[in-house]
């Protein structure tokens, strides 16, 4: 889990986008379980640098679509060589380790398609969770029927992987003297608006972060329906954390993306 969180972070900071502690190590400890030592960081909860924090948050997701249009010019230069510690365009989705949202581990193996890997790897993983523990009938009949309306959700869009905190929910951000700040993260390369689903549900971001975003990354068509989608990974992933009070959520979204 710790691993997971310090490549999250090392991610993060080497795009020099978003503030995030500097992860110094993980220590095994002598009578099992492990520690992790991180840059102590002043913080008080996020309020009047919340605009910042999404102009940032776009500038993330937009960081790797840069590189490869940078990448696209450094073809179409003669005599063009790559350097070696720039950071390299990422063509994949998901991330170089599994990472964990809570207490669950996420599998992140590299795929070439974005829908894809969401299902797979976030929703059928939650799903075959909360099979296992409820075996909840209602639950997987949705289920057989919303997974062929997902690719419809994805169509006409074209999506560039974006390197995502993975876990932006009002618990995990901050700021201090000097901005906004984030941790606790579990990065991957996913669909920008991925990101945005957990930060819009318990009302834990005021609209300035929110306006921010969308100035630099507008809305695409079909955004709502989507933003749905994602919000269900999220209270499926409540369930198989905190118990049943999320079932009622988790089967009203897939019944409402089933409309």
């Amino acid at each position: 889990m710790f691993e997971g969180e310090m490549a999250s972070l090392e991610a993060l900071r080497s795009t020099g986008l978003v503030r995030a502690p500097r992860p110094i190590k993980v220590i095994d400890l002598p009578g099992g379980g492990a520690a992790f030592v991180m840059e102590h960081l002043k913080m008080r909860s996020l309020s009047s640098q919340a605009s910042k924090l999404g102009d940032q948050m776009a500038d993330l997701h937009l960081y790797n679509q840069k590189l490869s249009k940078k990448m696209k010019e450094g073809e179409n230069t003669v005599g063009q060589r790559a350097e070696g510690g720039e950071p390299q365009y990422v063509t994949k989705f998901g991330f170089h380790t599994v990472t964990y949202c809570g207490f669950i581990p996420q599998v992140n193996e590299w795929q070439d398609d974005w829908p894809t890997f969401f299902t797979q790897y976030r929703l059928q993983a939650q799903l075959d969770l909360i099979e296992k523990d409820y075996a909840d009938r209602e639950a997987r009949e949705l289920w057989s029927r919303l997974q062929v309306k997902i690719p419809g959700l994805f169509r006409d869009l074209q999506i560039v992987p974006a390197l995502l905190h993975g876990d932006l929910w009002s618990g995990n951000v901050a700021e201090n003297d000097a901005g906004p700040l984030v941790y606790d993260p579990a990065s991957f390369y996913g669909h920008s608006e991925f990101e945005l689903a957990i930060a819009s549900m318990f009302g834990g971001f005021p609209r300035s972060f929110f306006s921010a975003y969308h100035r630099k990354v507008p809305k695409a068509p079909g955004f709502e329906g989507r933003l749905l989608l994602y919000q269900l990974f999220n209270y499926l992933n409540h369930w198989n954390h905190f118990g049943r009070e999320y079932r009622g959520p988790s089967l009203r979204a897939m019944r409402q993306l089933l409309q």
